[in-house]
């Protein structure tokens, strides 16, 4: 076994990576850019070194410094985790050249699977099935399109060099072709350095199911069993399970064997994500392979009971594979939830900033051992942040991979029902209360599955807009009494917050506010505690208690218990109802909310111009897309809120924006008389 590791990564891959070296006695050592130098994963490795600035072209993508680093602390070997320079086929063989094992496939496996044109040739003379399409090196778009129109459409264009879904677009039709080929190689240029692309038929109802391989340098093989990641959103998983729900054993078997072959036809080496379309007719079709370790491995490691990072680094030293195929099996059901700093209810912008506040489940983290029962933890959270730490837009803005185990899917699902519920995050905005909403959606509960479940459940899994309750506005008054005078808190008479008169009774209005409504509550002090009315309806707050965050209470008959959190000028509520982010006293402003068609268009996220598509001056049309705008390697684009003029334009392409930054001035056409 190694003694030293060097870690080229950041986030939750870091820290898990460091976790098994830990327990396998390795020692490791961590590099950092300048926004991560207080980072999880620099405090969880035994030394840490400075790579540069926080964007990654500066720091993780300098695969220079990182080999420099390495040698000069000792290391045998760098661990490249996901994203950055883990599929990076020069890195891999720079590593090599100076005498560093590349913890993962030959440079050689990388280049050939690399380019999805060129993967999809071998795969073809290797047997796999192939989606058909063009993948072929002419880029010109003229071709690009007469291929599409002889595909038959709705087809799918993906950069080749690419992953992530980024670089990625479905087109339904000719018209709309020139557009989506032009967005997505500005897109793929940008994250890959490489603008080519291939065109292939878009499968209707497609689920995306994966296969999870591993091979070791005496020419073992194996898979150990799929992953179903159809959950997505952007082409980006956003829950991922294993197994595969309704997958026959025979269909399993089949794309098991295929995802094998397709390792064995590259040379492959280590851990290893064959990814497939499943059909509804059960056809299954290769659509790239990953050459790393994936985001969503702990849900194999749950149902199989093995470390898959220890797995790659006995490999990596030239350990055979510890377990034959015949030796594998399933023991129960796992899913994970990626939660991401990101608002859903605007199409998933990204969102950052500070968390300042995160509670989450009772959990383990990082663990892969089941318990003298088999039994796998019931909940584990991977996660490289903590509560203070910030969400940059310089990387993935995930928080945390929450992963439950359950001896069947029900109970997975309902373990991730509860473990959401209690999942506390302030800061920036999270999707969190939107992976509650996919756990209670019937066709995810019944295993109807498909790339397009978020789209076409929209409905279902859009945020609620029926107003607090009763008991919720209760649960928000007893937070502010509580925290004001709970007994025994004061050290005199004079100083005890509760509320006491001479003569008539003390009556207070507390006014919560949220989104753009306001509700007052009225709470009148007694001898025998609060009574509170809101609205027509009147209760007694009773048996308060207070225990740190939480705060419990009856209102009226109903019970309540809440984690109650102020940050500012807003009370976060977080209980069973969801989390009710309430303005209190005084409330907060919402300027801004409401869209202004005249005026100025503001910047949706941070991020950079990357394309002017009007001049000033320029007539509009509502809808016209304006500019184009990147954040975290996707493209997000502004458009006209109304017919009008622009006036001007404020930034240049190429220019950093911050989120709210005033991009356009735009002057809506008065209406036409009728």
């Amino acid at each position: 076994m190694f003694h030293t590791i060097l870690i080229a990564n950041r986030g939750e891959i870091a820290c898990r990576v460091a976790a098994t070296a830990r327990r396998l006695g390795v020692r490791t050592v961590a590099v950092y850019s300048d926004a991560d130098a207080d980072a999880r994963h620099v405090r969880a490795c035994d030394e840490a070194h400075r790579l540069g600035p926080a964007p990654a072209r500066e720091s993780y993508l300098r695969g220079d410094a990182i080999i420099e680093i390495a040698r000069r602390c000792g290391a045998q070997a760098i661990h490249p985790g996901y994203g950055f320079l883990s599929e990076n086929e020069g890195f891999a063989q720079a590593c090599a050249e100076a005498g560093l094992v590349f913890i993962g496939p030959p440079p050689s496996a990388i280049s050939a699977m690399g380019l999805k044109a060129e993967s999809k040739r071998l795969m073809a003379a290797a047997g796999v099935p192939l989606v058909p399409g063009y993948h072929g090196a002419d880029q010109d778009p003229a071709l690009l399109a007469r291929e599409a129109d002889a595909i038959g459409y709705p087809v799918l264009i993906k950069a080749s060099a690419g992953g992530g879904g980024k670089g990625m677009r479905i087109v339904h039709d000719a018209a709309g072709f020139a557009a989506a080929l032009a967005s997505c190689k500005r897109e793929a240029s940008a994250s890959f350095g490489n603008d080519a692309v291939l065109v292939e038929r878009y499968a209707t109802k497609p689920r995306h199911v994966e296969i999870q391989v591993f091979a070791d340098a005496h020419g073992g093989a194996l898979y150990l069993f799929e992953r179903d990641c159809s959950v997505q959103r952007r082409h980006q998983k956003v829950i991922e399970e294993a197994p595969a729900p309704g997958l026959p054993e025979a269909t399993r078997r089949a794309m098991g064997e295929a995802a094998v072959a397709a390792a064995r036809a590259v040379g492959y080496v280590g851990a290893g994500t064959v990814e497939f379309i499943l059909d509804a007719s059960g056809a299954f079709y290769f659509m790239e392979m990953n050459t790393r370790l994936q985001v969503e491995h702990p849900v194999t490691e749950m149902i199989t009971g093995l470390d898959l990072v220890e797995w790659q680094l006995r490999v990596a030293c030239g350990e055979p594979l510890p377990l034959e195929q015949s030796q594998l099996r399933v023991n129960g059901h796992s899913i994970e939830a990626r939660v991401y700093a990101e608002n859903p209810d605007r199409g998933f912008l990204p969102s950052t900033g500070t968390l300042a506040h995160l509670r989450t489940p009772p959990a383990v983290q990082f663990t892969v051992g089941a318990d003298a029962t088999g039994r796998p933890a019931p909940v584990r959270i991977d996660s490289g942040i903590g509560e203070g730490d910030a969400i940059t837009p310089f990387y993935d803005p995930m928080i945390a991979k929450l992963i439950v185990w359950g001896e069947d899917r029900a109970q997975a699902i309902a373990r991730m029902r509860e473990a959401l519920t209690r999942f506390e995050a302030v800061g920036p905005s999270t999707n969190v209360a939107f992976l509650g909403r996919l756990m209670r959606c019937r066709a995810f509960a019944e295993a109807d599955l498909d790339t397009a479940l978020i789209e076409r459940e929209r409905e279902a899994l859009a945020p609620r807009s029926a107003p607090p309750s009763v008991t919720v506005l209760a649960a928000a008054a007893a937070a502010v009494l509580t925290a004001e005078a709970m007994p025994g808190v004061a050290t005199d008479p004079w100083s005890v917050a509760d509320g006491f008169r001479i003569g008539v009774p003390l009556s207070r209005t507390l006014v919560f506010t949220l989104g753009e409504a306001t509700h007052a509550v009225s709470v009148g002090y007694g001898r025998g505690g609060w009574t509170l009315r809101a609205g027509d309806t009147q209760v007694c707050l009773a048996a308060l208690r207070r225990d740190g965050t939480r705060v419990s209470g009856l209102a009226g008959e109903a019970r309540f218990e809440v984690s109650a959190v102020h940050v500012g000028e807003t009370l976060h509520l977080f209980g069973t109802d969801g989390h009710w982010p309430f303005g209190y006293a005084p409330p907060l402003a919402h300027a801004g909310d409401a869209d202004d068609a005249g005026g100025s268009l503001a910047a949706p996220m941070p991020g950079k111009v990357i394309a002017l598509m009007v001049e000033a001056g320029a007539s509009v049309r509502r809808g016209q897309p304006l500019l184009v705008m990147e954040a975290m390697k996707m493209e997000h684009t502004i458009a006209a809120p109304a017919d009008g003029i622009v006036e001007t334009l404020l930034y240049r392409v190429g220019d950093q924006v911050a989120e709210g930054a005033a991009l356009v001035g735009f002057a809506a056409s008065a209406p036409t008389p009728a």
